[in-house]
């Protein structure tokens, strides 16, 4: 299976998961009985031990961001790509720039007990459009799964990771938001599409 093939698949899984978890969304915001089903699938998506492909689609060269962390963490935003399901996938790459073995913080993945439950993730992360004055967290699945990487603990020193984050779109004419991390610093990203 080739990595673009994978890819897409992979988009329109995670396409399919959004427009479910949206339509859930709308009907209400009750309390979801279900079980303790451990993530799978294209939500818990990388570990650091699988880090999944090293290139992804639409990456370049150049970051459109690059934002430091606590224990020599680097994340490196390589592209916000408006998807025309109504999301914008962040992708970028996480690289442990410090000289031993860093502990993923748990902050990474927010404080809403929802997805907490579901493990380490980057479920705490939020695009803001400052003009529009509204913050955009991370979408989830119809289980409260977040859709971004989920499922590592730990980095070894020189290690990266590639990973994503699906966030609700701004406004068609918002092109420039904040990215915000727990931990790392913000950053500005120009958002294509």
């Amino acid at each position: 299976m080739s990595m673009r093939f994978a890819a897409k698949a992979r988009r329109g899984l995670v396409a399919l998961t959004v427009a479910a978890g949206l339509a859930v969304g709308v009907t209400g915001c009750g309390g979801g009985g279900g079980g303790d089903d451990k993530p799978s699938g294209p939500a818990s998506a990388a570990t650091a031990d699988d880090p999944g492909p090293s290139t992804q689609e639409g990456e370049s060269e150049q970051p459109l961001a690059e934002l430091r962390g606590s224990d020599g963490l680097l994340l490196r935003i390589t592209s916000a790509q408006r998807d025309s399901g109504g999301f914008v996938t962040v992708n970028g790459t996480l690289k442990n720039d410090g000289a031993r073995t860093a502990v993923i913080p748990s902050a990474l993945s927010g404080n809403e007990t929802e997805i907490i439950k579901n493990g380490r993730s980057l479920g705490g992360a939020t695009l803001v459009d400052p003009k529009g004055k509204k913050r955009y967290y991370v979408l989830r699945d119809t289980e409260g799964r977040p859709l971004t990487t989920t499922g590592f603990t730990t980095l070894k020193s020189g290690a990266t990771l590639a990973v994503f984050m699906q966030f609700p779109a701004p406004p068609a004419g918002v092109s420039e938001v904040d990215f915000q991390l727990p931990t790392f610093t913000s950053a500005g990203i120009k958002v294509s599409g």
